[in-house]
This record gives C-alpha cells, structure tokens and sequence, in this order.
C-alpha cells in the first residue's frame, strides 16, 4: 500500500508519544505512591483528592485545558507537549496506584529491616523497596501501556500528527476510509501485541515468586 510509509511515519510519532507520556507517569506516579504509603494523613488525603479529580475528567478534556486553556493564562505549550503532559498527567493518576499496590505487596518487615540500619525513610524506599516494586509492577503496567498508546490517538485533537491524524489525512486525499481505518488499526494492534509481548517477557525474567498484584482495568 503506498500509503503505508506515511502511516509508518505517523506510528513513530505515536510510539513518541507513548514513550513520554509513560515517562511523565512514572516520574509523577511513584512519589506519588510514595507518598500515599508512607506520607502523613494531610499528604495521602491531597493525593488522593488529585487521583480521583485526574481520573474523573475526561482525557480530551484535560488535553484541551492544556493546549488551548493555559495560554489565556500566559502558558503555551506546543502541540506535541501539550499532549505529553496531559496524557501523562492522566496516567500519573494510574500509575501511582499501581505501584502503590506493589509497595504494599511488600511485607513491612523490609522497610522496617532498612529503617534498624540507620537508614532514612526514603532511603530505604528507593534502595529496597522500589527495585521490588518495579519488578511486581510489571503485569499491570503493559496493561497501562497499552491504554496510554490508545490514548495517545486523542493527540489528533491538538493537531499532532500521529497515526490516526496521518491516516485521515491520506483519506482526505484518496477517499478511500476503510482500508485505510483498517490499516490504521492493524498498526495499532501490532504495537499494542508488541507491548504486551515485551513486557510479559521482563515479568517472566524478572518475576518475583509468590508476590504479585492484580491488573487494574479500566
């Protein structure tokens, strides 16, 4: 199909945002969790109060209070960002409860183990309780991936020329909507088996026996 290139073209900025917008997730979601284990009741209370706000409003509508609401305030990101942050706000929301219930699947003995050496709260976190954590999160997170790669064709509302916005523009330009809808959802599927391919395979390698949390779906 000699359409193909460009919706390849379009994938890659998919896969782009995709890699962000996790990665905003992560850095966002685990003090995130960090802090609903292990922060006093006024922190957990006001984490908890911005994971249902985050995960009660519509992802398209937090794309355009970002992309079209905060320059009547003075701040304006470009289109490609404008996405990142809001799909990685989103997922932020997620991802905290996803390695929160990891933390949790640790026996407190270990935190309490590392606190008897002299080490610090968060010193015992990131040493040995988070290596642990990212290991058992493994499961849920290829699920969250795959949702955030869905998420990313939301993108096509700022103007981001990801896969879906690139497939209509070649039917704008061919007419031809189903094969090329089709096409654009087989890419999709072939990331998304990629995903959940690559990640299952770091479980199996990296697994820990015996401990483990249940999927979140959404």
């Amino acid at each position: 199909m000699s359409s193909l290139p460009n919706l390849l073209e379009g994938a890659l900025v998919t896969i782009r945002l995709t890699f962000f917008s996790l990665l905003l997730g992560l850095v966002l979601g685990i003090p995130l969790a960090f802090g609903q284990t292990y922060g006093p009741k006024i922190v957990r209370k006001m984490i908890g109060v911005y994971e249902k706000v985050v995960r009660s409003i519509p992802l398209l509508v937090i794309l355009f209070l970002i992309y079209y609401g905060l320059p009547r305030v003075g701040i304006k990101f470009p289109s490609f960002i404008a996405a990142v942050i809001g799909i990685g706000i989103r997922s932020s929301a997620y991802q905290s409860q996803i390695y929160k219930g990891a933390i949790q699947s640790i026996s407190g003995s270990q935190m309490k183990a590392a606190l008897s050496l002299g080490m610090s709260k968060l010193e015992s976190f990131r040493s040995v309780i988070l290596p642990q954590s990212i290991r058992i999160a493994i499961p849920p997170m290829a699920n969250e991936s795959a949702i955030v790669l869905k998420d990313t064709s939301l993108a096509y509302a700022l103007g981001v020329i990801e896969l879906l916005r690139q497939g209509g523009y070649i039917i704008s330009t061919t007419y031809r909507p189903l094969p090329i809808y089709l096409t654009v959802a087989a890419v999709y599927l072939v990331m998304t088996l990629t995903i959940n391919t690559t990640l299952g395979r770091f479980e199996k390698k990296l697994k820990i026996p015996g401990i483990g949390i249940e999927e979140r779906v959404r």
